[in-house]
């Protein structure tokens, strides 16, 4: 194995108590109602783990340290029903996707605009429908969506187009740029976007429980893709891209079983994906990197073990170790955001991971590509469950919860 990340042990801020489950549920299962509000704990993870951790005794809640700001939540939005993604407008405006309805709403102030009711085709089953939703930066009035779709019976995860009308009323559904991205019952459909401020588009997929898709370089599944956001062909320089096959020269990294973060932190891409029982990661991406997830039987098969470890170096080549792991039990690490502004204090210049069966935010710091020490604010423990997390201009952190009703849009701020 290339020891390609951090190795040491971490100590992380975790809520044990809101992490019980069985060894056999998926990490990512059906929204429940929110369970009774967790307190802040520290436990010890690994980071760089390649197989189960396991956390020390649950400590108690620790006050806020110095030179980390108090938090301060607004709901700006509630009502809503498993919304999956946000992000904002330039010149403001929030765009909003739920993943069942289909609904692509606009929030505008005390204003709340149905821009569609959902893509054509829209397919949601288990834990895929319409997910991410990324703003293009050079085109205020562009967006992206990745979604299930049907057609006639053949389903498929697809990254699709629209444009928002001049009174910002209605949005139009354009061509699909990705399509094929396979999808069996639902389940590990991905989809997490993520645009680069050089116009890449990132793709995290998941690997729809098919043993063979996260090492099949052929398949889109279980993959990180990197594509131009303007046309969703594979860039030139993408690690594959002198091979013969379609799909293969979109791949980035592979040996991924679901992801279900991205951010970009000068220039180098992190992802957050959830493992089966233990074993949540946090990845620095490498092009061409093998992260290692090979759910394959012993003996072959068309079978899914999810007893192997997320990240295998017992397989042929090099795998990259995970920058940080969850170890037993997971959270569900979900959507992910790069923290920046002085306000932020030492959350500046880290990552925030949201998790939805923990229940909470991590703060997780960097340090010349390194995880440190992470942390949990009180104030995020208050919500439910935490699907996506996006910075906005001014710097306030969006957050939307998945409790599968009443669900709200949250804006998180530094405390002056």
């Amino acid at each position: 194995m290339r020891a390609a990340a951090v190795s040491t042990s971490l100590l992380v801020l975790l809520t044990l108590s809101a992490c019980s489950g069985s060894g056999t549920t998926p990490a990512d299962d059906p929204p429940a109602p929110a369970a009774p509000t967790p307190a802040p704990s520290s436990a010890t993870p690994t980071a760089g783990a390649t197989g189960p951790s396991t956390p020390s005794a649950t400590p108690t809640a620790e006050p806020t340290p110095e030179g980390f700001p108090e938090l301060e939540v607004e709901v700006l939005a509630d009502d809503l029903t498993l919304p999956w993604d946000v992000d904002e407008l330039a010149g403001g405006g929030l765009l909003v996707t739920e993943k069942e309805s289909g609904r692509i709403l606009l929030l505008d102030g005390d204003q709340r605009r149905e821009l569609s009711g959902g893509p054509s085709g829209l397919w949601s089953s288990g834990e895929t429908g319409l997910m991410s939703i990324v703003v293009d930066p050079s085109d205020e009035d562009r967006f992206l969506t990745c979604h299930g779709h049907s057609d006639g019976g053949a389903t498929d995860v697809r990254v699709v187009e629209w444009t928002l009308d001049e009174d910002r009323t209605q949005a139009t559904e354009g061509d699909a740029l990705i399509t094929g991205i396979e999808s069996t019952t639902g389940r590990h459909g991905g989809c997490r976007m993520e645009v680069s401020p050089d116009g890449e588009l990132f793709v995290g997929t998941g690997d729809a429980a098919v043993g063979t898709n996260p090492r099949d370089l052929t398949s889109l599944n279980g993959k990180v893709l990197r594509a131009d956001a303007g046309t969703g062909d594979p860039l030139p320089d993408n690690p594959f891209a002198d091979s013969d096959d379609a799909a293969t020269q979109l791949v980035w990294t592979y040996g991924h079983r679901n992801v279900q973060g991205l951010a970009v932190v000068d220039g180098t891409v992190w992802s957050a994906e959830h493992g089966p029982d233990v074993d949540d990661e946090v990845n620095r991406l490498e092009a061409g990197g093998d992260y290692g997830w090979d759910p394959v039987p012993a003996g072959g098969g068309g079978g899914y073990d999810e007893s192997v470890p997320m990240t295998d170096d017992d397989l042929d080549g090099d795998q990259v170790a995970a920058a940080w792991s969850s170890g037993d039990p997971t959270l569900a690490t979900s959507g992910m955001t790069l923290v920046e502004g002085a306000e932020w204090g030492g959350y500046a210049g880290g990552l925030a991971v949201a998790t939805l069966k923990a229940q909470q935010m991590l703060f997780l710091p960097l340090d010349d590509g390194e995880v440190g020490e992470a942390r949990v604010p009180e104030v995020l423990t208050e919500h439910g469950r935490l699907r996506s997390v996006t910075q906005a201009a001014d710097g306030a952190l969006l957050v939307t919860t998945s409790n599968g009703s009443d669900d709200e849009l949250l804006r998180v701020t530094p405390r002056s």
